[in-house]
């Protein structure tokens, strides 16, 4: 008896209810934009399914897979997002120091 053959294909899903529609390990919420951060920092295939213990390490392999794919088009988003957020973070941090720099009635 033969063994089953898993599509691959179906380790990935998008859709716009779910980060927006990035690319996501199907039935997680887990994006391959976080799987390829913990890769650029690093981490190996094994250690990131070892952290994110509820994945498998087939499913971070596809995850890689579909990153290498898309790497200019992902890594470009996921550049964007980064400037986002530190873009953010500096309004935040000016709109404190204007706060904390008003006189204090009383």
């Amino acid at each position: 008896m033969t063994e089953a053959v898993t599509d691959i294909g179906k380790f990935i899903t998008s859709s716009p209810k779910i980060r927006n529609g990035k690319p996501c390990i199907a039935g997680t919420g887990v994006s391959v934009h976080r799987i390829a951060i913990w890769y650029n920092l690093g981490n190996s295939p094994e250690e990131i399914a070892r952290q994110l213990n509820h994945l498998t390490l087939a499913q971070v392999y596809a995850a890689l897979t579909y990153y290498l794919a898309n790497r200019e088009i992902i890594d470009t988003e996921i550049a964007a997002d980064e400037a986002e957020g530190d873009r953010i973070e500096r309004e935040y941090l000016a709109q404190r120091n204007t706060r904390e720099a008003l006189p204090v009635s009383g």
